[in-house]
């Protein structure tokens, strides 16, 4: 449940109700808060404070509330620079998991934005999610199979154990050649198709070639998204 603090208008009133000699309960009903709120503003203000000392004491309490922000050791923002020098991104260095970083991924990123020591320009992407301009043309095919909610339904182990891949295809320049890219979700490795066409037959016939000559069982599911190159998947 989340708490309202009083506002500095609320104050105002609580000691003019005050002034007045009304009623806390009184007071709570007019403010529609709760007894329990009013109260310790009350006894305060019997205690021979001032409305500002109130306020002034709940924000210098406020300003000690809350979490206190991560600070990396400098072994692992050296690691974490050097990994940034060679292309990879946060998501990548804490998949692969070859050092401890004590934060999660979305922490990491966060700390890249707000932190003077992590550079978010760095970054492949700057720390955006697109790059300038971007606007998603491609159509869409709907609903192609399942939805992630079954995905994790049938593999609860999805985020920890290693064999899942996430599909997606990349266009050249001018729509000249694509390729077709397989992300295995918890070490990051990339394998890369070129699939020359961006049609669902070409996608199918990469993808078929490849599990052939893959060991039965090394991955366990392909997350693809709703394009239309992928319509074949069923097959």
């Amino acid at each position: 449940m989340t708490y309202n603090h009083l506002t500095i208008s609320e104050l105002s009133f609580i000691q003019n109700f005050w002034n007045q000699g009304v009623k806390a309960y009184i007071v709570a009903k007019t403010l529609k808060r709760s007894a329990e709120t009013i109260y310790p503003v009350f006894r305060f203000l019997y205690a021979g404070n001032s409305i500002s000392e109130y306020y002034e004491n709940y924000r210098a309490n406020k300003s000690r509330s809350g979490r206190k922000p991560i600070v990396l050791p400098n072994d692992e923002l050296e690691y974490i620079k050097e990994k940034v020098s060679l292309g990879w991104t946060p998501d990548t260095i804490i998949g692969r998991n070859e050092k401890h970083i004590s934060c999660s991924m979305r922490m990491l990123y966060r700390i890249f934005k707000c932190s003077k020591d992590l550079d978010v320009t760095s970054l492949p992407m700057k720390g955006k999610r697109h790059p300038n301009g971007y606007v998603e043309r491609r159509g869409k095919a709907g609903r192609l199979g399942r939805t992630l909610l079954k995905r994790h339904q049938d593999y609860p182990n999805y985020h920890n154990e290693f064999g899942h891949l996430e599909a997606d295809t990349i266009q050249g320049k001018n729509h000249h050649g694509a390729v077709m890219t397989l992300v295995e979700w918890k070490s990051k490795a990339v394998i890369i198709l070129n699939t020359r066409h961006k049609t669902d037959k070409a996608i199918f016939e990469k993808l078929d070639a490849l599990l052939s000559v893959t060991p039965k069982g090394l991955f366990k599911s392909i997350t693809f998204d709703n394009g239309k190159e992928f319509s074949k998947w069923k097959d």
